[in-house]
Order: structure tokens, then C-alpha cells, then sequence
């Protein structure tokens, strides 16, 4: 059976029994890698590696508070 029948059964079946559908295949592929490297570095960080990327542009704009303009 295809990721796509095993989708279209699981589909099938949540509907059958009033629950919410199941994601569709590969529509969180990109997130859950996102979030492996994110933790990657957070473990980095932890460890005293310093910080690359969104890890460190997050930390950065956390950091730097920027002055409020009187206008």
C-alpha cells in the first residue's frame, strides 16, 4: 500500500468516525526540519558552542533591545 492509499484510508476512516482528518503526507516535512536543526543548536549552545543562524538572530533581537523614538 502507497503513502497515498494508507492517506486516503486514514481519511476515510476519521471521517467515518467524526474525528479530524490526518495531515496530508510531507506538509510538515519542512517544520519537523526546522525544529531538528533549531534543537541541534540549542544543544550547541548548551553545550558552549556558540550560536549559528536562527538560533543566534532570535537571540540577537532578544538581546538588543532597540531605543523607542519619541515622535
Amino acid at each position: 500500500m502507497s503513502i497515498t492509499q494508507q492517506y486516503v484510508l486514514d481519511t476515510y476512516r476519521a471521517r467515518q468516525l467524526g474525528e479530524p482528518a490526518p495531515p496530508a503526507p510531507g506538509t510538515q516535512d519542512w517544520q519537523v526540519v526546522r525544529e531538528w536543526r533549531d534543537h541541534r543548536q540549542f544543544r550547541a549552545v548548551v553545550a558552549g558552542r556558540p550560536a549559528r543562524g536562527r538560533m543566534r538572530q532570535a537571540l540577537g533581537r532578544w538581546l538588543h533591545v532597540r531605543p523607542r523614538s519619541t515622535g
